[in-house]
């Protein structure tokens, strides 16, 4: 494994209601995993108004933050601050045949089934296999993705599915990543959408916040979980921070809740990274 990163994320999301919400209940990914992949050094997270926070892992591993506000309030404020210990690809290992891969059961081959969001036509899959050993494939499809869907901004919204993208030929890297997870389960590999953060710079200078992104990856698994980033053409390394892993965005958005109020209103989304060493 390649020496890595040390980075910290400051991601704040500010929600302003037309008028009193008088309740809210609120679902927070936004604290990185701590795993193989990366070291979670710390990590704090401040809700305004202040409310006790309690944590749990859900089925996916993912750590969730949950809180409800009882009391009238037009405003919400969410700080999330970590500090993380990133590392470069892993050397990939000798992966499973295409024989082994299809007599996975078990929570794995729950990544083997579609999503609503993540369904593509076999056949697309099917044509970047043929010769090709797993890791080799899942090369292939996914640099497939970065070729036929462009990234652009605005161009989808949170409801795109996966199809839609690919004939759309555009999206944002949410897009990427449920049109890669498709093709790649239509393949025959387990795979699952991955939601974090990404340095925007590879050459990141020491010290020096910058404007960062939440992104979206995938994961393919062929023996152990191998990680590519469709939007980038890249493997997934020292700028990525995993937070929250699924079967597509439903399992993992940053911020999901209900209220009681006005049906309208406001959010602003801010994320600072900073490379620390």
């Amino acid at each position: 494994m390649e020496a890595g990163w040390r980075v910290r994320i400051r991601h704040l999301t500010q929600v302003e209601y037309d008028g009193e919400a008088e309740s809210s209940y609120n679902e927070v990914r936004m604290t990185p995993v701590d795993d193989h992949g990366q070291t979670t050094l710390a990590q704090r997270l401040t809700i305004r108004p202040a409310t006790p926070v309690w944590t749990y892992r859900d089925y996916w591993g993912t750590q969730v933050s949950v809180f409800d506000l009882p009391k009238a309030h037009r405003s919400l404020s969410i700080e999330a601050v970590s500090r993380v210990e990133t590392y470069g690809p892993r050397p990939l290992s000798k992966p499973l045949s295409w024989g082994a891969l299809r007599q996975i059961d078990g929570p794995i081959a729950e990544m083997l089934r579609p999503t609503e969001r993540t369904t593509m036509a076999p056949d697309v899959a099917q044509a970047q296999v043929h010769g090709r050993d797993p890791h080799e494939a899942a090369e292939a499809i996914t640099w497939a993705v970065h070729e036929r869907v462009a990234y652009v901004p605005g161009s989808t919204g949170v409801l795109t599915s996966a199809r839609e993208a690919w004939e759309l030929g555009k999206g944002v890297c949410q897009d990427l990543a449920h049109v890669a997870v498709g093709l790649l389960r239509a393949a025959g590999l387990p795979a699952r959408y991955v939601s974090g953060y990404l340095h925007p710079s590879r050459d990141a200078p020491i010290g020096e916040p910058v404007v960062g992104q939440s992104h979206a990856w995938v994961e393919y698994w062929a023996g152990e979980w191998v990680a590519l980033d469709p939007t980038n053409r890249s493997k997934v390394g020292e700028s990525h921070v995993v937070v929250a892993r699924g079967r597509d965005y439903s399992d993992v958005p940053p911020l999901k809740g209900i209220y009681q109020g006005p049906p309208a209103g406001r959010q602003v989304v801010k994320v600072e990274v900073t490379r620390l060493a």
